[in-house]
């Protein structure tokens, strides 16, 4: 193990250690085709983006269960550019935040959360999520999306995606254990480790979209750990909890 590698992993592991959470970024990503992901959302703290999320009911928004933060929460929804300075966003207070309630940090896992919307959203898509538990097969061809950070830039306006292919979780999960890190349960595993694209900050809660429907949540990625598989809360372990608070149960 290089000296180099030896204190980047430990900055990691600091970092994990402190915090209980990561950032997103799309790593090689390019813009996504105009009105091509309009179930996208933008999560943003004091009117800063914050995290990714995407619009599963006009009232409800799924993303990641960290990315809960204290302060004015509002959601963008209906476009691929962020910026202030662009034309009028559509901007969504957030009524009330249903985090899961085994959720404790993002290394246990059930890092997911629901964001009622003040108001119904209209004119923008929504995503359908899976309605079994039918496990994914390794080698899946998928696509993630953000506006989280890329290697060249610290701040990026314009939602971009990329492809990853699923990986099998025994070999991802071998993976982590190399970096002293236990995965939890119900979680994918996609993009990252030695390929050339994935999430790494700002993309955290954004969907990991497989023939057309988000299966999982960007929960882990690779820009914290080298050469690991970014990691996704896998969305229909949680279907049953989904629907009941949609439908007032929670």
């Amino acid at each position: 193990m290089t000296t180099a590698y030896s204190l980047l992993l430990s900055v990691a592991l600091t970092s994990l250690t402190l915090t209980g959470a990561f950032g997103a970024d799309i790593i090689n990503g390019k813009k996504a085709k105009k009105s091509s992901m309009l179930y996208m959302a933008s999560v943003q703290i004091k009117g800063q983006h914050k995290c990714g999320g995407f619009l599963i009911d006009p009232s409800y928004v799924l993303t990641a269960a960290h990315c809960d933060e204290s302060g004015n929460m509002t959601v963008v929804l209906g476009t691929h550019n962020i910026s202030p300075q662009g034309a009028k966003l559509k901007r969504y207070t957030v009524q009330h935040i249903h985090k899961h309630p085994s959720f404790k940090n993002v290394k246990t896992g059930n890092d997911i959360m629901l964001l009622k919307l003040s108001k119904g959203a209209k004119g923008v898509k929504t995503i359908k999520f899976p309605s079994k538990d039918k496990p994914l097969k390794p080698k899946s061809k998928c696509q993630v999306a953000g506006w989280g950070k890329t290697e060249k830039d610290n701040v990026v306006t314009d939602l971009l995606v990329t492809d990853v292919l699923t990986i099998n979780f025994t070999i991802c999960k071998t993976m982590w254990e190399k970096l002293q890190v236990n995965l939890p349960e119900n979680i994918l595993c996609a993009g990252g480790s030695k390929t050339k694209s994935g999430a790494c900050q700002g993309d955290l809660g954004g969907p990991l979209v497989c023939s057309g429907k988000a299966v999982g949540i960007v929960s882990l990625d690779r820009c914290d750990y080298p050469n690991v598989p970014n990691i996704y809360t896998e969305i229909s372990k949680y279907r049953v909890w989904i629907k009941k608070v949609i439908n007032g149960g929670a």
